[in-house]
């Protein structure tokens, strides 16, 4: 059986915590650890490989915090990736992983960003789906509500067999459901034998069938599958629900008592993390106190602050669409960006110049780049540095600098087995990230 993972979401609901770049599934939350990672550990126990589903940026971070786990052999050797330069929502990211599958293979479908807490009954829970995937059904995972949730769609079952799917209901409505006792929230969670699911989809969706065919076969057909993005954007944007499941004759619903959660807000964390004496739910990396401040979330990232009053934090969306009209970066990234060869941290952004300190992973290189607009300074801290200027190749060592000026071609390289950690001061009017041209890159990075 074959683990699918979705990677896709950059659960604007957590922010500021969760950016673009550094969304929600690969933040560490839970005892140092990701739900990303979390997903991994939990499916490795029944499923024989992982085929992630990310774009280019998520497909680093995901190598990262693989390597980290102590299961790293087993999560790098049968792990396979898909790349999507754009996404086109989960019917397609399927359809491409299923296709890249043997046509018998049974697929375990799972979000990256959810906790399951009750393990032993999730196995129990995998083991009845697998049986009705062998008999060649579409089997879905339906929770069993505990509360007249209205932020989630719901499933009405008769036994196994499913009725109908339901939109996200309001107050009332939701309350019916959950007395109703024959309701479940939609998982997103979905097993079937990777052809019986691309059967119903040509049956049902033929252009995202047919379109997703033709990417696949333009792409790599390495352990990295990369589709390209002219073949992605052909492809019609559909969640598996409405492409195939609420369609087919096929489906089936797994009653499911695991214990779960999509974290998808800040009120849903609240319920999986320690809460003060007041009933507030703080995350930061300083000292926070309050005073006469009960039942609120707040949330401190170094670059942000949020406060809310709990039941309130589904409205952080709106705050994010806000940021995104001002064009503010705040959305996308924090104060520390990861890049496959390392990281930066934004130390000080002023009028006229920008400090970081990039850390730079063994045996990793930055790309052979210039800038039009901003001059560069860089100190080594610790480690050496093989810096390349033009035509010019030399070493810095710890506490010695170079000057590079605005329009040279210039390369930042850690050949050592120590991490390299420098300090970089650009000097400039503009020290945007986009103000960046890679000539050469080893991670085929535009």
């Amino acid at each position: 059986m074959t683990n699918i993972i979705l990677c896709g979401g950059s659960g604007t609901r957590l922010w500021p915590i969760s950016r673009t770049l550094m969304p929600k599934q690969f933040v560490k939350l839970f005892d140092d650890k990701s739900l990303f990672q979390l997903t991994v550990e939990r499916n490795s126990k029944v499923c024989d490989n992982n085929f992630i589903v990310s774009n280019t940026e998520q497909y680093f971070l995901a190598l990262d915090q693989l390597e980290e786990m102590n299961n790293y052999q087993f999560s790098i050797l049968n792990s396979q990736f898909l790349l999507e330069p754009v996404g086109r929502n989960t019917a397609p990211a399927i359809a491409l992983a299923c296709m890249a599958l043997d046509k018998d293979e049974i697929v375990l479908i799972t979000p990256s960003d959810h906790l399951i807490k009750n393990e032993i009954e999730y196995s129990n829970v995998l083991q009845r789906a697998k049986e009705l995937a062998q008999q060649d059904n579409l089997v879905t995972f339906g929770i069993t509500p505990t509360f007249p949730e209205t932020g989630f769609g719901y499933i009405e079952a008769n036994g196994l067999d499913v009725k109908a799917f339901h939109e996200k209901p309001d107050f009332d409505r939701a309350t019916s459901y959950l007395e109703a006792g024959n309701y479940y929230w939609n998982s997103g969670m979905f097993m079937f034998r990777a052809g019986v699911f691309l059967e119903e989809l040509q049956k049902y969706s033929p252009e995202i069938y047919k379109a997703s065919l033709s990417a696949l076969s333009n792409s790599t057909k390495e352990n990295l599958i990369r589709i390209r993005h002219e073949d992605m954007i052909n492809i019609p944007e559909d969640s598996i629900d409405y492409a195939v499941m609420e369609k087919s004759s096929k489906v089936k619903v797994v009653p499911s008592n695991i214990n779960w959660s999509d974290v998808g807000s800040f009120d849903a964390l609240a319920e999986e993390l320690p809460n003060d004496e007041n009933n507030n739910l703080i995350i930061s990396d300083r000292r926070v106190e309050t005073i006469d401040i009960n039942d609120c979330i707040i949330i401190d990232s170094g670059d942000a602050l949020l406060i809310s009053k709990k039941g309130s934090s589904q409205k952080v969306k709106e705050i994010v669409a806000k940021l995104k009209g001002e064009k503010s970066e705040l959305p996308n990234i924090h104060l520390t960006g990861h890049r496959p060869w390392g990281t930066y941290t934004i130390l000080e952004d002023s009028n006229g110049y920008k400090i970081k300190r990039i850390v730079v992973k063994p045996g990793k290189r930055l790309s052979l780049q210039k800038h039009f607009h901003r001059n560069e300074h860089w100190i080594v801290v610790s480690g050496c540095a093989t810096v390349t200027v033009e035509d010019n190749t030399f070493i810095l060592n710890p506490n010695e600098s170079t000057y590079i000026k605005a329009g040279q071609l210039h390369r930042l390289q850690n050949q050592g087995k120590l991490p390299l950690i420098i300090i970089e001061a650009q000097v400039s009017e503009y020290t945007g990230e986009d103000d960046i041209v890679r000539i050469d890159d080893d991670f085929t990075r535009n």
